[in-house]
């Protein structure tokens, strides 16, 4: 799957208010997509014609369609069918938890574009409801809870950055289940069976990406059973996405608290997984940082 000049590449970007979307736009603009802010939905297929013309430059193109065109991104989910035939488009849907959306809105004393008349909180539901049906439609959806503006930009663009030459682009996603599951995670593996480094005194205050706590972590027993078994299931995972042109993946490996062990073996899983033909890896670690 190499991009020509002859097949137009569409990345639709949507998802919550406050969950990432400009800086979103703002990383595929650096990685070298065209971008095109607010439009409505019901311009789309005029704008894909525009792109599929020979020699119209505009090739790669990422357009940002939200809550902000009105009634037009209710409009949207019926589009995208009839537009993946005619090109290779994707939809990468921003999101992030009520809690992180609150506070992000109050950061900045701005109201939500859905509040009218009510709350913060019942913009926020009213959008989340006129979403759903979109949110189902995504290939690629990030959760940016938790993430600053750095760390998204960086999550989006090391996701989007191979698609020349990879079939599948995958995010080894590391986390903490006190901490909630990931909600962008396709397939998730639990490494609670293995002892946890905090008992020892000289890893506590390490994390998985250190090589003691590296070391502890992938000589404990089964662990090479267990990556080889995840890696064998993965590797035909893959493949089907590829066939089924689902072009990327999450993949998340959890531990108690996102520290040690699931960093450690995402880490392992990340190098193991990037040895897959036309597989290409970002690495993410959720919780690391938290206590």
């Amino acid at each position: 799957m190499t991009m020509t000049d002859s097949v137009a590449h569409i990345i639709i970007v949507t998802g919550m208010s406050g969950a990432g979307r400009s800086t979103a736009a703002n990383a595929l603009e650096d990685g070298g997509w065209r971008v095109i802010d607010n439009l409505p939905a019901q311009l789309l297929p005029s704008l894909v014609d525009i792109a599929t013309t020979k020699g119209s430059g505009m090739n790669r193109l990422a357009v940002v369609v939200d809550v902000r065109g009105g009634d037009s991104v209710e409009e949207l989910a019926p589009l995208i069918e009839t537009l993946r035939v005619e090109t290779n488009l994707r939809v990468l849907f921003l999101d992030a938890t009520d809690e992180e959306l609150i506070k992000r809105f109050e950061s900045v004393r701005r109201p939500h574009p859905l509040q009218g008349d009510g709350t913060l909180i019942d913009g926020i539901r009213t959008e989340r409801t006129r979403l759903e049906t979109l949110r189902g439609y995504a290939d690629v959806v990030v959760d940016t809870t938790g993430l600053n503006t750095h760390q998204t930009t960086t999550l989006v663009f090391d996701t989007f950055r191979s698609d020349d030459s990879a079939d599948v682009n995958v995010v080894i996603e590391s986390f903490g289940f006190k901490h909630g599951l990931p909600a962008d995670a396709d397939i998730v593996g639990d490494v609670r069976f293995l002892p946890n480094p905090f008992w020892t005194e000289s890893l506590r205050d390490e994390n998985g990406l250190h090589p003691d706590v590296s070391a502890f972590v992938l000589g404990q027993t089964d662990v090479e059973q267990y990556l080889d078994g995840l890696v064998l299931m993965l590797g035909a995972t893959l493949r089907g996405y590829a066939r089924e042109n689902k072009r990327h993946a999450t993949i998340a490996i959890g531990c108690t608290g996102g520290k040690h062990r699931s960093v450690a073996i995402a880490e392992e899983l990340a190098r193991r997984i990037g040895e897959i033909p036309g597989v290409a890896v970002t690495r993410k670690h959720r919780d690391i940082g938290r206590e």
